[in-house]
This record gives C-alpha cells, sequence and structure tokens, in this order.
C-alpha cells in the first residue's frame, strides 16, 4: 500500500501571516519566483567558506554568526544563498528574513515558528522533513535575531521538531548569550570582527594571500621556529602588507570605508558614529532586564571614556571621576562596569581580563580593547596613525599611538578561537606584560614597544622576567615592533623573537 504524502494542511498551522509581511517576505526571497536578488559585492570574507560548511554539513543543524554591525554579516548570508543557487539548489529550498527590516513581524507572539509555518505551506508546500526526504534539507537565513524577544526556544522547538538547516546573525552578543544554554548540541557559533589585514589587501588592491596562522590547532604558536618563519613569511609579502597596514591605519578594517575609496574621512567618521556606536547606544543596549531602561548618556560616556583609554587597564578610580565629573551624577563603580560589559556584549570592545594564577581572581581592573581603532577616531575627533611614515610625520602621536596599538592586538588576539588572552599587570619586583597567550598549559608573553628605537635590555624586562619564572611555563616571548628593521634588533635572549605589528597581523 502506497502512503499517500501528507499535506501541509494536515499539520496544524497558525492562523495566516499578516499580507503586509507575506508581501515583504516574497519581496525579501526573489529567487523563489526567478528573479535576482540585490547585487552584492563578490569579494568574499575569510568566513564564507567556513560557515558554508556549517550551514550545509556541520554537526549542528543551526549556526549563528555574531559580529557588529557593518562587518558584513548579511552579505555573508546572501553570498551563501547565492553560491547554493549557482549549485543548482531549488530556489524554494531558501528562506531569508531580514528582523531589522520588518516591522510587520512584531504582532506574532512566535515570529520563527509562524513565518517557518507560512513557508511550509505557502512556498516548498509540504513540511520540511518531507522535504528533506525527497529533496534534501531546507534553509532558512534568519538575520538580526536579537532584535526578537525569545528566539531561542522559537529555534529549539524548531531544529527539534523538524529536519532543517538554520543559519542565524546578531549584532549584540548580549542578547544571543541569553539563548545559548537552551541551545547547547543545537547551534554552532562564529564571532566575525573587522577586517583582518589580508582581507584589506584583497579588498583594496586585488593581491590574495594565504594565511601563515593555522584554523586548527595552535601547538604550532608555541614552537620558536614558527614564529621565524612568521617573520620571514612577512618579510616576502612586505610590499603588499605594509600597502595594506598603511590603508588600515587610515581608515580601520569595516569594510565599506575601503570598498569606497572616494568617500572622504569625515563622511567614514559620521557613518561609524551613526551605524554603529550611536545605533548599539541607542537600540541594542537601551532595554535591561523586565524593559529597565538603560541610560543613554552614561553609555556614551563609558564609550568615550573607552576610546580615550583604549588600550589602558583604566579602572574604578579613572572611571568613577571622570564620569561623575562629566555627568554630575553620583554614578558608582558597579554601574559603570555592568556599561563596560555592556560594550564588550557588543562586541564594540574586549574586557582582557588580568592573568589568573593559583585559581586567585587578581584585583587588577581589564584591559580595554576596541573592536577597530577607526571607531576612537570616528568618537573622539581625534586621528592618531599607526604606520610608521605617519607617526614620523606626527611624532609627539607616537605614545597615544603605543596605547592603540595595544588595543588593536588585544582585539586581534581575543578574535582568534580557542586562544585565552589576558594581560600580566605588575605584581610587586615582576613588571608588567602587555599580553599572556594561554595554549593549554603553556604561555606565550607579548610586549609591545611601539617606537623606531629599541633597547634590547631595558625594553625586554618584563619578558625576561616573566620567562624566568618556571611557574608560568613559557617556552617563548614576543616583542613588538613598529618596523621591520629585526636586524637592526639586537635581543641577545633567543627566546624573545622580534617581530612588527603589520607581520602579526598579516598571519591571520
Amino acid at each position: 500500500m502506497i502512503q499517500q504524502k501528507a499535506s501541509p494542511n494536515d499539520y496544524p498551522l497558525l492562523k495566516s501571516l499578516p499580507p503586509e509581511l507575506s508581501d515583504n517576505l516574497r519581496s525579501f526571497n526573489p529567487w523563489w519566483f526567478g528573479k535576482p536578488g540585490t547585487r552584492i559585492p563578490t569579494f568574499h570574507r575569510w568566513a564564507f567558506s567556513k560557515l558554508k560548511h556549517l550551514l550545509v554539513k556541520g554537526l549542528a543543524p543551526a549556526t549563528v554568526l555574531r559580529g557588529t554591525r557593518r562587518v558584513g554579516k548579511t552579505i555573508l548570508l546572501r553570498q551563501i544563498i547565492e553560491s547554493l543557487l549557482s549549485e543548482g539548489l531549488k530556489p524554494q529550498r531558501l528562506l531569508y528574513v531580514p528582523f531589522d527590516e520588518l516591522p510587520t513581524f512584531r504582532g506574532l507572539s512566535e515570529p520563527i515558528l509562524d513565518i517557518s509555518r507560512w513557508f511550509q505551506e505557502e512556498v516548498i508546500k509540504c513540511t520540511f522533513n518531507e522535504l528533506t526526504r525527497d529533496e534534501g534539507h531546507a534553509y532558512l537565513f534568519l538575520d538580526e535575531v536579537q532584535n526578537l524577544d525569545a528566539w531561542a526556544p522559537q529555534i529549539k522547538n524548531l531544529v527539534d521538531n523538524h529536519d532543517v538547516r538554520v543559519l542565524i546573525t546578531g549584532s549584540s552578543s548580549l542578547r544571543i548569550e541569553t539563548g545559548r544554554d537552551s541551545l547547547a548540541g543545537r547551534i554552532t557559533t562564529l564571532d566575525l570582527g573587522p577586517l583582518f589585514l589580508r582581507e584589506i589587501s584583497d579588498l583594496c588592491f586585488g593581491e590574495s594571500t594565504p594565511q601563515f596562522w593555522p584554523d586548527n590547532g595552535l601547538d604550532g604558536l608555541l614552537k620558536r621556529e614558527t614564529w621565524l618563519d612568521a617573520v620571514e613569511y612577512g618579510r616576502k609579502t612586505r610590499q603588499k602588507r605594509l600597502a595594506a597596514f598603511k590603508a588600515f591605519s587610515e581608515r580601520g578594517g569595516y569594510p565599506w570605508a575601503h570598498q569606497r575609496a572616494d568617500i572622504s574621512w569625515e563622511e567614514i567618521a559620521d557613518h561609524l558614529n551613526e551605524t554603529i556606536i550611536k545605533r548599539a547606544i541607542q537600540h541594542d543596549l537601551r532595554m535591561g532586564t523586565r524593559g529597565q531602561r538603560r541610560d543613554e548618556k552614561l553609555l556614551e560616556e563609558v564609550f568615550r571614556l573607552s576610546c580615550r583609554y583604549a588600550g589602558q587597564a583604566a579602572g574604578q578610580s579613572v572611571f568613577v571621576a571622570e564620569v561623575q565629573g562629566a555627568l554630575a551624577g553620583n554614578i558608582g563603580w558597579n554601574r559603570i562596569l555592568t556599561y563596560l560589559r555592556f560594550l564588550d556584549g557588543t562586541m564594540l570592545i574586549r574586557l582582557i581580563p588580568p592573568l589568573e594564577l593559583r585559581l586567585k581572581r587578581q584585583k587588577s581592573p581589564s584591559k580595554i580593547c576596541l573592536s577597530d581603532h577607526a571607531l576612537r577616531a570616528a568618537w573622539l575627533q581625534e586621528i592618531v596613525p599607526l604606520d610608521a611614515d605617519g607617526l614620523t610625520a606626527n611624532p609627539h602621536l607616537t605614545d597615544i599611538a603605543g596605547h592603540i596599538v595595544e588595543s588593536v592586538l588585544g582585539y586581534f588576539f581575543a578574535s582568534i578561537p580557542n586562544l585565552d588572552v589576558a594581560y600580566f599587570p605588575m605584581r610587586g619586583a615582576e613588571p608588567e606584560v602587555d599580553f599572556v597567550l594561554t595554549i593549554g598549559t603553556k604561555r606565550i608573553p607579548v610586549e609591545v614597544k611601539y617606537r623606531r628605537k629599541i633597547d634590547p635590555h631595558d625594553d625586554t624586562k618584563g619578558l625576561r622576567a616573566f620567562l624566568e619564572k618556571t611557574v608560568y611555563n613559557a617556552p617563548l616571548g614576543l616583542l613588538v615592533t613598529l618596523e621591520d628593521n629585526i636586524d637592526d634588533i639586537k635581543v641577545h635572549d633567543p627566546r624573545i623573537i622580534p617581530i612588527s605589528l603589520s607581520s602579526l597581523l598579516w598571519l591571520k
């Protein structure tokens, strides 16, 4: 006896979607009708291949892509849709929903589930499970889900009961993180920050360069030979590396700033302030638990101070005094710290903690690292060059450039999956170390000396002190410099490897 294929009407469905929402969904998915989508850039960010693999073949049915606004999350989604269509995938198996552009969904109690049911009934004409058995998975692309109050329980219900693959993006890891516990085992998370240096080279100059830093496994970073090879790799690609670094120094790491070379810095700064910083402050962070409104002015002031003290461990004494002076209110440290953590949750900043030893939490404040130094330049209206030529023309900015470089480097390290990053504050006779990378049971101290002249003795005191302590289990240390004149830096300790900032950023 042949079993008759079930109709979607055999399954309990909610009432039809509002006509405006149905019309919007059809307009956002023109491939259903043989029409092209909006034109998108051909340049692929590093996450494209990995994200597509996770969507199609990953162990978890759902993948979450997190990142600040304007780093290219939506473009990645559309590029993957175009890639799947070019491979012959039936267009009706793809659903794209931008939740930041659909106010008409707000009347729905379960928008993800309601739209999914509508998609089954109106587009694929069968259930997800039937489609998977007959043709293959349906793919759902849900953009900016942090705008939904209860997105995680809906995703859990969807993937637990339906054979479907889901790709989710979110600009606020605060709201994304709240759903992770209930989705354990069901999602894989991938973070996307501003452009890496190699991506700037590819986007601006068409210069594609293979990455040196491995995607899987960090054990090789514990070997001195790996870093010597990295220095040599930087030498061989010096011309295009320095060209990319100059572009990064001038415009930061957001893709659109490099796609439009005709745009002036003033226009870039205005766009950064309006679409990234203010959008996060006014939208992502304005609502607290149980609908409690956050103080927008306080958020702006905390972000301003994060920019002012980028790359530094400015703690309670600095923030409380400056916030109270600026806002003329009795605002305590705990409230300020909560707002700093909110900013960390938006991925606009990363709070790098002090190194914890012997299971004792240290009392030192976290080091503040911005997602992009261009945000600082835009918000404070203060341009500080990072490239050697720019600092030669503006030598009075060398010290502040050194702090900004620490900020850049800290965010870069924090973006490496499975790499634990901390800094080592001064403790008694032990000098401070800018960063400490932990890989397994071993550590790599990293010291930044961002100036033309390097004293091989004085400028390596922190590294040598750390390396001498056997309890820290450090096989080598890195001395991050401004320029590539490594041969001129005579560091007598073979465990310390000098490498320029641009060469280090070039590896990923």
